[in-house]
């Protein structure tokens, strides 16, 4: 009895650049019992570089005035021996902003070092079996990177964020089509989290009714496959800066959905490592993919249908994440 009664220990989590626009909006969402389940406690261990410290009290006053039920503690702090020592989860937000004028290329160069550090971070102090998203941008490849540099943590255990890609593909469908967003099932979201990424509707069902057969091949290639690619740019072309609720709402998607499982019957995109065995995509990089969770385990649906056109798209899109791998100097081994 006096077992039964014992409290479970609080889930711990490391969040990267917490005092950021998407951190700031992301911590509210695992305080609140939105990602583990609203009887989980969780110790949040937030980390800022040095400069950022002030902001990232102001941050944690605020978490404080909350008074949130779940939240056992609030560690801030500038040290990766203190962020990511025995944690369960890491959402990696932190990262070097993409500004005017920069390349993907020039992005990827900045973000390659400090994700080395995550990853050198995670494989010293962090539990072995510690799950890992990877939100800040070049998603997938720092994801590679984070990933390549703790070699004793599975690489099953880390994801790169496509979630938001696969959110704002549902809802374009679902507006299109006057439903609910919860009425548009399966669509996936394969490749990159990129331009080059590949919103595809083929095996998507609207409120139970196959989504192709819907929606005709015009709005798909010249409307729906653009908005879908080009959004992020539009959010910031209308707000002056980077989406940051709604990537924060999407990580919050993906961690609940890897811990807590999927409902049966619907996938989800994930992307996740390429063994080379699921739909002809190269082994050794980070590749969305439609996924299930169950048990805090993800598996790859494999038998998807994927027609010619979106053939070539996918082929785009890994070509793309072979060449940052190469730029990013990640070997196989």
């Amino acid at each position: 009895m006096a077992a039964e009664q014992k409290e479970q220990a609080a889930i711990r989590v490391v969040i990267t650049g917490a005092a950021g626009q998407i951190g700031y909006s992301i911590l509210p969402l695992f305080a609140n019992g939105q990602v583990f389940g609203s009887d989980k406690k969780v110790v949040l261990n937030l980390l800022e570089i040095t400069p950022v410290l002030p902001a990232l009290n102001g941050v944690r006053m605020e978490l404080d005035d909350c008074a949130y039920p779940l939240v056992d503690d609030i560690v801030c702090t500038d040290k990766p021996e203190v962020a990511f020592k025995d944690v369960d989860y890491a959402v990696l937000v932190g990262g070097f902003p993409r500004k005017k004028g920069m390349l993907r290329k020039d992005l990827l160069a900045k973000n390659a070092p400090i994700f080395k550090g995550m990853g050198e971070a995670l494989e010293k102090y962090a539990k072995k079996t510690v799950k890992v998203v990877v939100v800040a941008n070049p998603a997938n490849t720092n994801c590679l990177i984070c990933a390549s540099n703790a070699p004793s943590i599975p690489k099953k255990n880390f994801s790169a964020l496509t979630r938001l890609d696969y959110n704002r593909a549902t809802n374009q469908i679902a507006q299109k089509l006057k439903v609910k967003s919860t009425d548009v099932k399966n669509v996936v979201i394969w490749g990159n989290h990129s331009k080059t990424q590949v919103p595809d509707v083929n095996n998507a069902t609207v409120c139970g009714k196959p989504a192709a057969e819907q929606l005709d091949d015009k709005y798909l290639k010249e409307e729906f496959i653009p908005c879908v690619q080009g959004r992020g740019k539009a959010i910031i072309d209308a707000r002056g800066q980077s989406s940051a609720l709604s990537a924060a709402n999407a990580a919050k998607d993906a961690l609940r959905d890897w811990v807590q499982g999927t409902p049966d019957g619907q996938t989800v995109a994930m992307a996740v490592y390429s063994d080379g065995t699921a739909y002809d995509i190269a082994k050794g990089i980070f590749y969305s993919v439609p996924c299930t969770c169950k048990d805090g385990k993800y598996t790859v649906v494999k038998d998807y249908k994927v027609t010619e056109d979106i053939k070539k798209l996918m082929k785009a899109s890994e070509e793309e994440l072979l060449e940052e791998k190469k730029e990013a100097g990640v070997e196989d081994k």
